[in-house]
């Protein structure tokens, strides 16, 4: 039978896309359901269901035979963060993966164009589906409510599965097409998206030395303000750096140390508004965002204490799945979520959630906050038994999260963190940042090539519901530039944690312009398309390439990652390699996967790529590639621009900003002969060294109507002229070249 355009069931229980083999030996239980795609004609999708009377909690339904088909997914390795795992059978495929893509090709037919197949597990009414596979190599659904109680379903809608030539739009059109069926999320790009994206942010408004011309404009509050109390009878959690993870909330309100005037037992009126309007007039601050756990706190909300008896807090004691039991280690899980186990945590009643937030987020933007990063959501799934289960449980706190976000913070100030799982995922319509990977942990070696990876492949699923963010990290340290470069083809917001005093200004200013503004790329940072399906932090032979867009140019990053990997085994992060060899790779244009979308109708294909550590300039014609060979833990950066020949003959393309890590995300507007033959406009952002190509020097190069001096390169092509600090914010500069 034939489900949908291109997707089809054979006689022999095969499950085929576009004439090529995905699943074998179908279950008998696995039906399929046409839906239109919310791609064009080359796209197809549908969702598989599974026929069962059998009710309970948890099951776990074959599917098929995966065999010989390189795949790529992302799976949750802890309660709280997912990773990437890279494969081509099905027994490859870790328990509470939420994300699988396949690379599907014709065997009878080895030059056909790749077909890309995603798998996406849903939510279907009160229950969760994720995917796993077994020793047979077969795909199977899970499908868990978290309560006993909850034992029915329907079953007809808990995986879509969608295939396209392009795997970005596969991945795109799936998600939205599941938007479309479960209406209780919203896309990314639907999403109203916090200008502190824009801006450079810090953790301690006291700590940052602005004399090295970068200054901040956000800061988050991190842990640390909340008043807390732990009970008699818990058992305390303290780690560096951390707070009690044993500690209640006991107020809404500070802590006494957030007051201006503030004396431990007692509390000053306004005291909290006064340090925040301090920080911001003091310090030209932008914004200023607190922390706070969806339940409150790490221990949630203490029962009966004054104050704050009719939020209805009672404790429970949280129960993770087993597939969650499964990929974490005894000896290595995570001290927050044992804590909670051991102690209890203070659950208010989902009735009276909104009232909390409500009254949380009013008084804090009563006090000058303007929005939140809202941590630990994921401990709500364990919480759901007695509730109506995970899945009821999460979508009532997400949905009182998000309706005091919209009224108390219109900015749609909210950061979510610790958030990796699909109940609230598919719950999410306003919440636009989410944290993409587990901490910046600066003095763990083997995390730092992880880190980088672990956000780019699970960008591949998560960017489609919200801008990845990378995540602080150290302007000063061994590793900062990697982290930098990362974070500029990543799309997401800039913001550190340095130690007073330790800040690297050269590297900041390679990511920061004077105003304390960002070139920040238009989409979330993804794996190249070469990329997808290699294993970069382990093969020995693959370089991370990470793309992104600005408005005129693309740009990508190239990484080093191997060496370190989460061990399947050992359940852990792990260095496997502690010498690992070079890597060489290749730029193409083609790896920016959009760039024909900024381009007329008569682009040749030809690009000019810059290279940011090596100042080179290069011009590339239409599938010419560029070789790149990094040792480990190194980076480079590569600005791609399509060439433009005018009318006269001579070839131009803006570079942008070259001292900048994302170089071309400086260039705002661009017109080609828009005053004539040979005449070149442009707007851009910043100051220093801008550059461009030009195949001949130009004859006068003007910036705001003043005619100014250049530098021409004969033999590489490169233009460059110095832009001064503007003395306006966000200021553009009219450039005009005649050629």
């Amino acid at each position: 039978m034939t489900i949908g355009a291109g997707i089809n069931v054979t006689a022999d229980n095969k499950l085929v896309v576009f004439g090529k083999e995905v699943l074998s030996n179908l279950d008998h239980n696995i039906f399929l359901t046409h839906h239109h795609s919310a791609g064009d004609s080359s796209s197809a999708g549908a969702f598989i269901g599974v026929a069962s009377n059998s009710p309970g909690s948890r099951h776990v339904f074959p599917v098929g035979n995966l065999r010989g088909l390189r795949f790529m997914c992302v799976f949750r390795f802890k309660l709280w963060w997912m990773t990437q795992r890279m494969g081509n059978c099905g027994r490859d495929i870790p328990f509470e993966t939420q994300f699988l893509m396949l690379e599907a090709n014709n065997n009878s037919a080895p030059n056909a164009a790749t077909t890309y197949v995603v798998f996406l597990p849903i939510i279907e009414h009160n229950f969760r589906a994720v995917l796993q596979g077994n020793a047979q190599d077969e795909l199977q659904i899970c499908l868990e409510s978290g309560c006993p109680q909850v034992q029915n379903f329907d079953g007809t809608h808990l995986l879509y599965v969608a295939a396209g030539s392009d795997p970005f739009d596969v991945v795109s059109n799936a998600v939205k097409s599941v938007e479309k069926h479960l209406q209780t999320f919203c896309h990314r790009e639907r999403k109203k998206m916090p200008d502190i994206l824009n801006w450079f942010g810090w953790c301690t408004w006291d700590a940052f030395d602005t004399n090295g011309g970068v200054s901040p404009k956000f800061i988050i509050i991190d842990d640390g303000w909340q008043s807390v109390a732990m009970d008699s009878d818990s058992v305390p959690c303290e780690e560096d750096n951390c707070a009690n993870f044993a500690n209640r909330l006991t107020n809404i309100k500070e802590n006494h140390k957030f007051q201006k005037s503030g004396k431990e037992g007692s509390r000053v009126e306004d005291g909290f508004r006064d340090i925040i309007t301090e920080i911001k007039e003091d310090h030209e601050i932008k914004y200023v965002y607190v922390w706070h756990a969806i339940t409150g706190y790490w221990g949630g909300v203490k029962p009966d204490v004054a104050d704050m008896e009719h939020y209805e807090s009672k404790l429970v004691y949280p129960k993770t799945s087993p597939g969650v039991q499964s990929n974490e280690h005894v000896d290595y899980r995570d001290n927050s979520l044992v804590t909670m186990m051991k102690n209890g945590l203070g659950l208010m009643n989902p009735e009276k959630v909104f009232s909390f937030y409500d009254e949380l987020h009013s008084y804090l933007a009563s006090a000058g906050i303007d929005g939140v990063k809202v941590d630990v959501q994921s401990v709500l799934e364990t919480l759901g038994a007695g509730h109506g289960g995970r899945v009821s449980l999460s979508r009532k706190y997400h949905r009182a999260l998000e309706t005091s976000i919209t009224k108390n913070f219109p900015d749609n100030g909210i950061i979510s963190c610790m958030s990796h799982n699909t109940d609230g995922l598919y719950s999410a319509k306003r919440a636009a940042i989410i944290r993409a990977s587990d901490d910046f942990w600066p003095r763990d070696p083997a995390s730092h090539t992880i880190h980088i990876a672990s956000v780019a492949y699970n960008t591949v699923f998560l960017g489609e519901f919200m801008q990845p963010d990378w995540d602080m990290f150290h302007s000063l340290h061994p590793m900062a530039e990697y982290h930098g470069a990362a974070r500029a083809v990543g799309g997401c917001a800039i913001y550190v944690s340095d130690k007073p005093g330790h800040h690297d200004f050269d590297l900041l200013r390679k990511l920061v312009l004077p105003d304390g503004s960002i070139l920040r790329a238009k989409l979330p940072g993804r794996p190249t398309r070469d990329s997808l399906f290699t294993d970069p932090t382990r093969d020995g032979k693959s370089l991370l390439k990470i793309w992104n867009m600005n408005d005129y140019t693309g740009v990508i990053g190239a990484f080093n990652c191997q060496g370190a990997g989460w061990c399947k085994d050992g359940k852990t992060n792990v260095i496997h390699d502690e010498q690992p060899d070079a890597v060489t790779d290749v730029i193409r244009a083609r790896d920016v996967n959009y760039l024909n979308k900024i381009v007329d109708a008569g682009w040749n294909g030809d690009c000019v790529v810059y290279s940011h550590l090596r100042g080179e300039v290069v011009y590339l014609p239409e599938n010419a590639s560029l070789p790149v060979t990094l040792k480990a833990k190194e980076y480079e950066v590569f600005t791609v621009v399509p060439a433009k020949q005018l009318s006269n003959g001579v070839i131009f393309a803006p570079i942008g900003l070259t001292k900048m890590f994302n170089s071309g995300g400086a260039v705002k507007a661009l017109q080609y002969e828009a005053e004539g033959s040979a005449v070149i406009s442009l707007k851009a952002r910043g100051c220093g060294t801008f550059g461009a190509y030009s195949s001949v020097p130009p004859k006068k190069f003007c910036v705001d109507d003043e005619e100014i001096d250049f530098n021409y390169e004969k033999a590489s092509g490169l233009l460059t002229l110095t832009l001064r600090t503007p003395e306006k914010e966000l200021y553009p500069w009219n450039i005009r070249i005649e050629l």
